[in-house]
């Protein structure tokens, strides 16, 4: 069995933030694949398709191991079947990096998740946030501030990106 996570912050008014991005990804794989979200279990919104298993933490994402290591756990996933989706806003807006294994890189969600599991030995898929308003505004401030307009129209191609990436982690 392959899990995916996605990091974002539980609630509406973080839809379409930066600090979302792997929530948006997973929430554009399901719309592609027609499938449906199921109820919080385990502190996670999940859905399980054939032998793929996606969650959302919704822990916030400086918390979000708890919940992945229970999935980890529950399912006996082997850590070198789980994909970890976060943004990265030392990446240029668009730019989308896959790592087997390394450092947290300054992400909370991240290091959450190495904290828990006590090992950073799994996959991530960094999304890049970055563009020109990050030197403007503290880094609290731009990871929870919405995609700009010009962003937002780059979103489907960017998104369809990820999940061709995210279909090579689980198929090859």
């Amino acid at each position: 069995m392959k899990l995916l996570v996605g990091l974002g912050n539980p609630g509406t008014k973080y839809n379409f933030t930066r600090h979302n991005f792997g929530f948006l990804a997973l929430d554009f794989y399901a719309k592609i694949h027609q499938l449906e979200w199921q109820k919080e279990r385990m502190n996670a919104i999940w859905l399980k398709k054939d032998d793929i298993l996606l969650i959302k933490p919704q822990s916030f994402y400086n918390d979000c191991g708890i919940p992945v290591h229970n999935f980890l756990q529950y399912y006996k996933i082997p850590l070198g079947n789980m994909l970890v989706i976060a943004d990265d806003f030392n990446l240029e807006f668009g730019t989308i990096r896959y790592r087997a294994r390394g450092s947290d890189g300054g992400n909370n969600g991240l290091k959450s998740i190495i904290a828990q599991l006590k090992t950073n030995d799994f996959a991530r898929l960094r999304l890049g946030t970055n563009n020109v308003a990050r030197a403007k505004i503290p880094d609290p401030d731009f990871v929870l501030s919405h995609f700009g307009e010009a962003e937002k129209t780059q979103l489907p191609a960017i998104l369809t990106e990820i999940i061709q990436k995210i279909s090579d982690f689980c198929y090859n």
